[in-house]
């Protein structure tokens, strides 16, 4: 058990590990003790998770995702220095998480586009297409095709650039300024 941010604590204790240990190594036999480790530097790793993530939920997951690569590679690590192991494991991890993060953003202002490109009901419609053309009235064309290409079509950010003669990075620009833009909007209605 781990103390959480506000007073919450993380009830995953060492018999899961032993579970799940048995599960994926069909009691194989290794020098790394899991269970030790996991409540000896769990703590530790968790910190690392949680500087790394800056979420709480997220670095709770990343220090459980950092025990099954302990446990599903065990038979191939070697147990003579745990913490820097774990740490580098909790690193690389959390990296991923990022990069993923990065490649798959959870960005509720695309969401807010998509369904104003989506909307059906006639009134609807005619409110949609006055946010549109207030986001869209001092931008070049291309940023509107660049959005609808990016956040309705799926396009890679690659694929637009290309697609409109432009570098990756200014597609990001143009997009992130759209995002601002939208949410001035929308905290002015």
């Amino acid at each position: 058990m781990f103390k959480l941010a506000k007073g919450r604590t993380a009830v995953v204790g060492s018999s899961f590990f032993s579970f799940v240990a048995a599960l994926l190594m069909g009691r194989a036999r290794s020098d790394v003790d899991v269970d030790t480790w996991y409540r000896t530097y769990g703590p530790m790793v968790l910190r690392r998770c949680r500087s790394l993530l800056k979420s709480e939920e997220q670095a709770v997951e990343a220090m459980q995702d950092t025990f099954v690569q302990v446990i599903r590679y065990a038979d191939k690590l070697n147990g003579k220095a745990p913490s820097s192991l774990l740490y580098r494991i909790a690193t690389n991890v959390c990296l991923n998480r990022i990069r993923s993060r990065k490649r798959r953003p959870e960005d509720p202002a695309s969401d807010t586009l998509v369904a104003i490109a989506r909307v059906a009901a006639p009134e609807d419609r005619s409110a949609a297409r006055d946010l549109l053309d207030r986001l869209f009235e001092s931008e070049p064309d291309s940023t509107a095709t660049i959005a609808v290409m990016h956040l309705l079509e799926g396009h890679t950010h690659q694929e637009v650039a290309d697609a409109v003669g432009m570098s990756v990075s200014g597609v990001r620009k143009r997009l992130r300024k759209l995002r601002g833009q939208l949410e001035a909007l929308e905290g002015a209605r």
